[in-house]
């Protein structure tokens, strides 16, 4: 197993860099390589570009640090997720980098449907922190993360891939009990990819 972990949060001690590191565990202990990607450590830079988007249905000519970070991404065969949501939505940077790195001619082609490109892709396990309680997610929003990162990315750009979703809502009133059960979880979860 080669997994690709990215981490979406600006604190290096926060809970979400506490469960990106338990998760980069429970992935060695299953014997798999793992590259992770902090995106705020790696100063990665979320805006399209204007050059990006015009050339967005031509023919994408990304930058070399763009195409280092496809490269990450497709050397993986599991995609590990820790962000935190905010205001019902992935915080910017990670959808920046969905963006940039998940492109045409890369992640998938143009037309009605798209068509798929990461195929090496097999699993992908989302694990995102909430301030809300778990009702306000689920019933009177939604899941909207869920949605669009399911759907919307990664059925629509790798549908072979095994989806899972933990969240854990409240999280900031979160005792060191309920973090260690989440954890538990999550750790299950890395289990049967």
């Amino acid at each position: 197993m080669q997994a690709l972990v990215v981490l979406a949060h600006p604190l290096g001690d926060s809970l979400c860099a506490h469960l990106a590191r338990e998760a980069i565990d429970a992935l060695r202990a299953r014997g798999a390589r793992v590259d992770v990607l902090d995106l705020y450590a790696e100063d990665f830079q979320p805006a399209l570009t204007a050059a990006e988007r015009r050339l967005h249905y031509a023919t994408p000519e990304p930058g070399p640090e763009i195409v280092a970070l496809q490269q990450r991404l497709a050397n993986a065969d599991t995609l590990v997720l820790v962000f935190p949501t905010w205001w019902f939505s992935m915080p910017a940077i990670l959808k920046g980098w969905f963006d940039r790195v998940w492109a045409p001619k890369f992640a998938f082609e143009h037309g009605t449907p798209i068509r798929p490109l990461l195929t090496g892709l097999k699993s992908c396990l989302v694990v995102t922190t909430l301030g809300s309680p778990w009702w306000i997610d689920r019933i009177v929003m939604r899941q909207p993360v869920k949605r669009v990162l399911k759907l919307g990315l990664v059925f629509a750009c790798a549908p072979q891939a095994r989806f899972d979703m933990l969240s854990f809502p409240a999280a900031e009133t979160a005792d060191k009990r309920q973090v260690e059960r989440f954890v538990g979880r999550m750790r299950k979860a890395i289990g049967q990819l």
